[in-house]
């Protein structure tokens, strides 16, 4: 199984995470010009929320070629790129909102099984189900998984001194969906703090914490996607 065929890897795996990205930008260079917009200007839209704020800005566009002649040049070319910026947000809003959507059906219709476990929603779940895709002959056990998401631990000894490392290969994107599923349940999941609390009184780090709730994710994820996988040839 693999949601990757046809184009579909490009429409779910990448572009929300670019739009999510040009979003965030935009917002930034429109906060960062009322910063230094004219003070009346600034003080009448700092009072207002971000959704409050996009929409009054996204009518400077609209409003644009009617401005009254005798307003500055420089107050009517802040007004203008203020509502250019706003309506792009705008249009990356509505664009990431019918990705998700388009994402979230194909999990569901592909592995709905994920969407029930803590820590995975759509995004993630996508993620990990197009490297499950691209990867078939690759997971043949659950260590190969872990292997396959850079989860696997990596031994590295010196002397006496046995120590495991972070495993900096395998797919980064499956690696960055396993991260989000730890560190979302080690805000809402009552188990994983309880687990995170009693291997810091044991002297694990953080990071070596972090390390060991990854790889018993990559655990979970595989014995729910095996399933999807053909079975062996004979």
């Amino acid at each position: 199984m693999s949601i990757a065929v046809g184009g579909a890897k490009s429409d779910a795996g990448l572009e929300p995470v670019q739009r999510v990205t040009d979003s965030t930008q935009a917002i930034n260079q429109l906060k960062s010009v009322l910063v230094t917009a004219d003070p009346p200007l600034r003080e009448e839209l700092a009072k207002l929320g971000n959704a409050e704020l996009f929409r009054s800005c996204a009518r400077f566009a609209d409003a644009g070629g009617r401005e009254e002649g005798r307003e500055e040049s420089v107050l009517r070319a802040t007004r203008i790129t203020l509502g250019l910026l706003a309506q792009r947000i705008g249009q990356l809003s509505e664009q990431i909102r019918n990705v998700d959507a388009r994402v979230t059906r194909l999990v569901k219709c592909h592995a709905p099984q994920l969407l029930d476990v803590v820590g995975i929603g759509p995004d993630t779940a996508v993620a990990l189900l197009i490297t499950v895709g691209d990867n078939p002959g690759r997971l043949g056990s659950e260590a190969s998984f872990a292997a396959l998401c850079g989860v696997s631990p990596v031994e590295r000894s010196s002397g006496r001194r046995q120590v495991r490392r972070l495993n900096r290969g395998g797919d980064r994107q499956a690696n960055a969906a396993l991260h989000r599923i730890v560190f979302t349940r080690l805000r809402v999941d009552q188990r994983t703090q309880d687990y995170y609390e009693r291997r810091i009184k044991e002297g694990k780090t953080r990071r070596e914490i972090v390390r060991c709730l990854k790889r018993y994710a990559a655990r979970e994820v595989f014995h729910l996607v095996r399933q999807l996988q053909p079975g062996p040839r004979s």
